[in-house]
Order: structure tokens, then sequence, then C-alpha cells
């Protein structure tokens, strides 16, 4: 099958644009943060066990989704992406929004943590404006894909389809926050069990809904797949909640252990703050599928 070029006029569409931006945004974001020095990095002695860990998730979210950004770039210009065996509607918008989500975590992540309080240093803050740019950028693409026609853009850029793109994010965001645990251990062996399979679970579920949609093997599953996603986005509430009651029931315990408030306290506050969120996400979720599996049993 031949290779179709874009015309002139596809290259000043928005779309063509805002990847460009991502791109390089994205690459001057990461490029940066590794020329950093240590003097440049967070002098907290409550902060210094903490900044590899955030370091290298802030590192790995600028790379990972510029070379996605890079090769969604390239395979639309020369219209590649029709030979792929994917769901290409439903790979941009996930791509889009997950990229916003993750590059707004690590906008928060990396001034908050890993950035000097003490002294301020051009390139820490340069490094801090860009991946906000970056993210900027990633949301203006969600946005305009948001508004294509259902048609052009997929299952993924529906509101179900979106709130499973933030229970991804979680899950990515809770997986990250038990590796920082593990590193740093600040609580009850069984807190850190019960959390970690919860989010194990529910991330390892995110995953396997992602690639059957991605992939259109929906129509290849036993039963309906209708009723699987109701069934993981109840197991995804159930499991949230009891992450979450955790999650408070951690705060609260600085009450009593208030000289180690310092050390724990953001990693517990980012980790009850996306639960929430994520919670939020699944129970909303489970009301779309519940309310779709009504519609057809009446029809």
């Amino acid at each position: 099958m031949p290779v179709i070029v874009l015309e002139a006029r596809d290259f000043a569409s928005p779309l063509f644009f805002v990847r460009t931006w991502e791109v390089l945004s994205s690459c001057i974001t990461f490029s940066l943060v590794a020329s950093l020095e240590e003097s440049e990095l967070s002098s907290d002695s409550y902060q210094v066990n903490h900044i590899n860990t955030f370091q290298v998730f802030c590192m790995f979210t600028w790379c990972f989704f510029f070379t996605l950004s890079l090769l969604i770039h390239i395979l639309s210009v020369i219209q590649f992406h029709s030979l792929i065996p994917i769901s290409w509607k439903n790979l941009t918008v996930t791509v889009a929004v997950l990229g916003a989500l993750m590059c707004l975590s690590a906008s928060v992540v990396f001034p908050w943590i890993i950035m000097d309080h003490q002294t301020v240093w051009p390139r820490p803050v340069a490094a801090a404006v860009a991946s906000c740019v970056t993210f900027f950028a990633y949301a203006s693409e969600s946005y305009i894909l948001r508004t294509q026609a259902h048609e052009q853009r997929g299952y993924m850029g529906s509101m179900p389809g979106l709130l499973k793109i933030v229970q991804l994010w979680g899950g990515c965001q809770m997986i990250l926050l038990i590796v920082d645990t593990v590193r740093n251990p600040s609580e009850t062996v069984w807190q850190l069990w019960v959390s970690g399979v919860s989010y194990g679970i529910c991330l390892f579920i995110s995953l396997v809904i992602l690639v059957v949609i991605l992939g259109d093997f929906a129509g290849r599953c036993l039963l309906p797949f209708d009723r699987f996603l109701a069934g993981f986005s109840l197991i995804g509430v159930l499991l949230y909640m009891v992450a979450t009651v955790i999650c408070f029931t951690k705060i609260l315990q600085f009450g009593d252990l208030r000289q180690n408030v310092k050390k724990s306290a953001e990693p517990v506050i980012m980790e009850t703050v996306v639960a929430t969120i994520t919670l939020l996400a699944y129970t909303v979720d489970l009301a779309f599928s519940i309310k779709l599996l009504c519609d057809r049993n009446h029809t």
C-alpha cells in the first residue's frame, strides 16, 4: 500500500501544531532536568530520601510521552497509522489525556519535592515552566480531540472512556507512591500490603481494559463487554474504598506522631488526594455502567 503524505493544508491544522508543541516542550523539559546538578536539587533532609524516586518518575513521564507523541506525529504525517492493528482514534485520545494527567502530576511533583526551595536556580525554574507548558500542550490536544465528532474520537473520547483514563492515571501514581514507601518505610506492614495489592489489582484491570479497547477485542469476550466493565468498576470501587480509608487512617495517625509529620506528609497527602480522585472516577464509571446495562435490558 503506498504511503500518502499530508496535503499542505494539513500542516496548518490545529492537531499538527499541538503535537509539534508537545514534542518540543517535552524534549526541552527532560533536557533541562537531565542537565541539573545535585546542588540545584532540594537540600531538605526530610525530602532527600524521596527525590530519587520522584525524579525518576518525572523523567520517565516526559521521555515516555515525548516518544509516544513523536511516533504519533510521524505516523500521522505519513498516514501510516492505517496499517497498525490498533484503534488509532482511541490511541490518540488515550495518549493525549493520559499525557496531560501525567505531565500535570510531574509539574506538581517537580517544584514541590525535587526543586530546591532555599535557593532559586534558573534551570529548575525553566524546567518547571516547560513542564507546565507541556501539560497545556497535551490538554489542548485533548480538547481538540474531544470536540471532534463521536465517530472520530472513539470510545476513549466519551465520558466512560475518560474515566478509565483517570483510573489508569491513578493506578500509575499509586505504584509510584508504593515504591517510594517501600524505599522509605513510614507505615505498618499490613497497610503497605493491603494498599499495594489493591492498587496493583486495579492497575492490572485498567491495563487489560485499555488493551481490549485499543485492540478492538471487545467482540471476542465470552460475556458482553459492558458486563465486564461493570464488574471491573465494582471491584475498583471496593478496593479503592479500602485504600482510601487506610490513607485517611495514616493522616489521623499524624496527630499522635507530630514529630514525623514533616518526614512523611508529602507522600501521604499525595496518596490520599489521588486515591480520592480515583475512587470518585470508579464510582461515576460504575454508575455509567449500571445505567447502560439498565437501558439495554429495557430495550
